[in-house]
């Protein structure tokens, strides 16, 4: 049963909140590409912490 309530390593965090990103700038990217551009560099600087922790 511990195993249901596993907490997420730091990378885990930071691989959930990438993808998130990406896909808000994808959205984005329809409609306002300066809004896009600016989700992807703020998933660009969140891949780069993930990278940093390997």
């Amino acid at each position: 049963m511990m195993g249901l309530f596993k907490r997420k390593s730091e990378k885990e965090k930071l691989q959930s909140k990438y993808e998130k990103l990406i896909a808000e700038s994808y959205k984005l990217s329809h409609t306002d590409r300066k809004a896009s551009d600016l989700k992807a560099a703020e998933a660009d600087e969140i891949l780069r912490k993930i990278e940093s922790l390997n």
